[in-house]
């Protein structure tokens, strides 16, 4: 079989193509990581929805991983929709792409309850609304005792990472709404949604797992 081929560019990198999936390269190095500490987080049949799913490889990662699993992959971009989907017809629990846009109000409509909503990469190359989108749509969507996963670079102040502050810098000069996030102020974004910081996990490239738990009304 042919490699991947014909490259196209989706956010902030050149992404390889064969038919209709697409290969990431930050996917191809943070994929495994990100499925080492979440699997184990999912409860039993977990019924999980990732927002921005990208290409579909780290829904492609943790349901190799876990097969009881169902993962619900999301994009408001139609070629990694259709990447995932095109994963999801030979990778068992994972289902077909939906279009979310979470800066949309009222996204959750017509959705099912969730055990957990995972995004990976993302905030950092959206507006803050959709931070905003994704807290409230987790807070309506999860039940239970589940748990809102987030993966990325993120500040620190003047403890941030060097590496991230430039990355911070060449972002917001891609677009003004764009920039690597404060730690403070996602928790306490997260807070004002009734999800506590549960555990923060160090990753490569000065990256982090964030878990969050709702708190009990």
């Amino acid at each position: 079989m042919d490699g991947p081929k014909d490259k196209s560019t989706i956010a902030l990198e050149a992404r390889t193509r064969a038919a209709d999936k697409l290969y990431s390269p930050s996917a191809a190095r943070n994929a495994a990581p990100i499925r080492d500490v979440l699997a184990p987080l999912l409860g039993d049949g977990a019924r999980v929805l990732e927002i921005g799913s990208g290409t579909g490889e780290h829904a492609e990662a943790v349901c190799l991983a876990r097969p009881d699993v169902t993962w619900i992959p999301s994009d408001p971009d139609a070629a990694s929709r259709a990447s995932s989907t095109a994963r999801s017809l030979e990778i068992p629990g994972m289902e077909p792409a939906l279009a979310i846009d979470v800066s949309v109000p009222q996204w959750t409509e017509h959705l099912d309850f969730v055990d957990a909503v995972v995004c990976s990469n993302v905030i950092h190359i959206a507006p803050w609304s959709v931070a905003e989108g994704l807290a409230a749509g987790a807070e309506a969507l999860i039940s239970g005792d589940g748990l809102l996963f987030l993966y990325g670079p993120f500040l620190f102040g003047e403890a941030s990472a060097p590496s991230n502050l430039a990355f911070d810098e060449d972002l917001r000069t891609r677009n003004p709404q764009w920039g690597v996030r404060p730690l403070d102020a996602v928790t306490k974004l997260m807070a004002r949604h009734r999800f506590a910081l549960h555990e923060k996990i160090e990753m490569p490239a000065n990256n982090l797992s964030l878990v969050f738990r709702p708190e009990p009304q």
